[in-house]
C-alpha cells in the first residue's frame, strides 16, 4: 500500500456508498473487505447515517439471552449484547441459584440527574452562594421552561446544591442543578437547562461560567439490589468460603476490586448496550462512585446469613434510559426493550443492578472453583480453530482436542487440523 495521508476535508458530504469507495481507493481494500463495509444488517443506508459522522459501515456484536431471573417477584429475560464468552451463561446460571431463595429484590431507583455548572472568576463566594439561595425559584423556572413536556410528565428541574471546590485555578463555586428526567437517562434535558441558567446565573454572581455540562456520577440515581444463594448450589461450603476470600480480597486492593467491578460491569454493559444506552456514561459513574471514600473499591459486598447462604448486595449508580437517542432509534434496542418487558428507567436499573450482581457471583464463583478459564475456554477454542483455518466440518473437534490437552493456541490449532486432514486421506 502506498502512503497516504489522514489529511481529508469533506468525506463527512460524501454519500454512505462514496464514502465506502473512498476508503477502497485510500487503503487498498479488496472486494470482501467492500462487501463487509455493505453490510449493514438491520440498517437502511438513510438510518445508519444519522448516527454518527462520517459513517462507512455497522459492526456488529452477538445478543444473547439470559434467563432465571426473578426480580420483586417478577420474572424478566434480559438482553445482552457482549462478545465475551461465559457472560450470559454464568448470569443465567447465578439466576437460577437466586430463584431458590426467592430471587433478587432491589430498591426503587429515582430518576435525578446532575447537571453541574462551574462559577469562576468570584469577587466573593460567600455573596454568591446568598444570591443562588435567594433566587433558587427563578434558576429552577428558567430550568423548567427548557421542556414544557417534562414537567408535565411530573419530571423537570427540582433543587440546586451549591459545592465550593479549591482549585489550582483557585476557589470555584460548582452548582448542582437537579433534574428528574423520569424516563430518559438524561443528559440533554440537563446540558439543555443549564446553558439556559447560565447567563441569568453570572449576572447574579458577578461571575464567569465555563462548564455546564451533566455530571455521570449519578449519586441520586442509586439502584440497590440484594439476594441470597444457596451454599449447595454454588458448590458448597468450600466454594462460598472462597467467594468471601476474593471479596475480602477486592476490598483491601485496588488492582483487584478494579477486575471484581468489571465483572459487574459486565453485565450492566452488556444490557446498557442492548438497550441503546451509553455504556461510556454507566463504567464512569459506576468506577467513579467505587472511589467516592477516597479509596477504590468494590461495589458489591458479601456475607453469610445464620444458616451458611452466601449473602449478596450491590450498591450502584446507574443512568439508564428507555426513551430518547439510540433507545428510541435503533431497532435492535427497541426490540431489547420488549424483550425486556419494563416499564420506567428505574425499572430498567433495578434489573440493571440486579444483573450486575448475578455476574459478580458468577465470575467470583468461577474463580473460587474451577478458574476462570474454564468457562471461557469452550467459545475461546472455537474462535482460535476457525483463526487457523479450520473448515466449519470440524471446527469443533479441533477446540475439543485444544481444551483437552490445554493448549489453546493457533499453532496448536493448526497441527491439529494437518492431523486431521491426513487421517481423511488414508
Amino acid at each position: 500500500m502506498t502512503d497516504f495521508s489522514s489529511d481529508i476535508s469533506g468525506f463527512y458530504k460524501l454519500s454512505l456508498e462514496e464514502r465506502q469507495h473512498r476508503l477502497v481507493k485510500l487503503l487498498d481494500l479488496n472486494q470482501e473487505e467492500l462487501g463487509l463495509m455493505r453490510t449493514l444488517g438491520y440498517f437502511s443506508p438513510s438510518q445508519i447515517d444519522r448516527f454518527i459522522e462520517n459513517v462507512v459501515g455497522s459492526y456488529q456484536l452477538p445478543l444473547g439471552i439470559a434467563f432465571n431471573f426473578k426480580i420483586n417477584n417478577k420474572d424478566y429475560i434480559i438482553p445482552m449484547v457482549t462478545e465475551e464468552p461465559s457472560v450470559v451463561a454464568a448470569a443465567s446460571k447465578i439466576a437460577k441459584i437466586a430463584r431458590e431463595n426467592g430471587g433478587f429484590k432491589s430498591d426503587e431507583v429515582k430518576s435525578i440527574m446532575i447537571s453541574q455548572i462551574q462559577l469562576t472568576k468570584l469577587e466573593d463566594i460567600d455573596i454568591a452562594k446568598e444570591n443562588i439561595a435567594k433566587n433558587k425559584e427563578k434558576i429552577l423556572s428558567i430550568a423548567n421552561e427548557q421542556d414544557p413536556l417534562l414537567n408535565q410528565l411530573g419530571g423537570g428541574a427540582k433543587d440546586l446544591e451549591i459545592r465550593e471546590i479549591e482549585t489550582r485555578k483557585g476557589k470555584m463555586l460548582i452548582l448542582h442543578l437537579l433534574v428528574d428526567v423520569r424516563d430518559a437517562m438524561g443528559a440533554n434535558i440537563v446540558n439543555t437547562m443549564a446553558e439556559a441558567v447560565s447567563p441569568y446565573i453570572e449576572d447574579l454572581c458577578n461571575a464567569k461560567i465555563y462548564l455546564r455540562i451533566v455530571s455521570n456520577l449519578a449519586t441520586h440515581r442509586i439502584a440497590k439490589s440484594r439476594a441470597v444463594f444457596d451454599r449447595n448450589l454454588l458448590g458448597g461450603a468450600e466454594v462460598v468460603e472462597g467467594i468471601l476470600n476474593a471479596y475480602e480480597f477486592a476490598v483491601a486492593d485496588p488492582f483487584r476490586a478494579t477486575t471484581h467491578n468489571k465483572g459487574i460491569m459486565n453485565g450492566i454493559s452488556a444490557l446498557g448496550l442492548a438497550t441503546g444506552n451509553d455504556t461510556r456514561a454507566l463504567e464512569a459513574g459506576a468506577h467513579a462512585y467505587a472511589s467516592l471514600s477516597g479509596n477504590y473499591g468494590p461495589l458489591t459486598k458479601f456475607d453469610l446469613n445464620s444458616e451458611g447462604n452466601l449473602v449478596g448486595e450491590i450498591e450502584i449508580p446507574l443512568a439508564l434510559g428507555i426513551i430518547g437517542g439510540t433507545t428510541r432509534n435503533h431497532p435492535m434496542a427497541r426490540l431489547a426493550l420488549k424483550i425486556l418487558k419494563v416499564e420506567s428507567s428505574g425499572e430498567l436499573a433495578q434489573v440493571a443492578a440486579a444483573l450486575g450482581l448475578a455476574q459478580n457471583v458468577g465470575a467470583l464463583r468461577a474463580l473460587a472453583s474451577e478458574g476462570i478459564q474454564k468457562g471461557h475456554m469452550s467459545l475461546h477454542s472455537r474462535n482460535i480453530a476457525k483463526l487457523a483455518g479450520a473448515s466449519e466440518d470440524i471446527i469443533e473437534e479441533v477446540a475439543k482436542r485444544m481444551v483437552k490437552d490445554k493448549k489453546i493456541r493457533v499453532d496448536y490449532a493448526k497441527e491439529i487440523i494437518e492431523l486431521i486432514s491426513k487421517s481423511k486421506n488414508l
